[in-house]
């Protein structure tokens, strides 16, 4: 077994004089550091009072899901010698706040279209999206489910 340790430095930057005096009193904004990346500008969704310019953590949790199914998803394709030419996915989360302001997500839908080089390539390339979410690291540790509805196609040449 290996262990993989991961790091990440954030910092509130959002003090505007008088700390957190009061709820309305401070901004969200904060810095999101990993050594030897670029600065990501974090912030709360505007919904909780945040910047709707900069991420918040919401996106990131959906965005991981994605991009760690969408890594793994052509890692099986390319041993199993499914050509994928194209990948994008619109990912959507579903987030529910109780009256008190408590919330979790309680799913995630992956929507992948994927275009692959020829169409004896299709039904293989439909069944690895299941062995994608089986390994996704991301998925592995939410407690709520991650589905996935792919749309897979074949690039025509005419």
């Amino acid at each position: 077994m290996k262990e993989h340790t991961y790091q990440s430095k954030i910092e509130w930057t959002g003090n505007t004089g008088s700390g957190t005096d009061h709820y309305k009193n401070y901004e969200r904004s904060h810095t999101i550091a990993v050594e030897n990346k670029p600065l990501i500008l974090g912030s709360s969704d505007p919904a909780f009072r945040g910047d709707s310019t900069r991420h918040n953590p919401e996106d990131f949790l959906v965005s991981s899901l994605s991009s760690c199914h969408m890594l793994w998803y052509l890692h099986f394709c390319a041993v199993n010698n499914v050509i994928v030419e194209a990948y994008v996915d619109t990912a959507e989360g579903i987030l529910r706040e109780e009256k008190d302001g408590n919330g979790r997500f309680t799913e995630v839908t992956l929507h992948p279209h994927v275009t692959v080089k020829s169409e004896d390539m299709v039904a293989k390339a439909i069944e690895l999206h299941t062995k994608a979410r089986e390994f996704c690291f991301i998925a592995n540790s939410v407690n709520f489910p991650v589905k996935h509805q792919p749309l897979v196609t074949c690039k025509r040449n005419f």
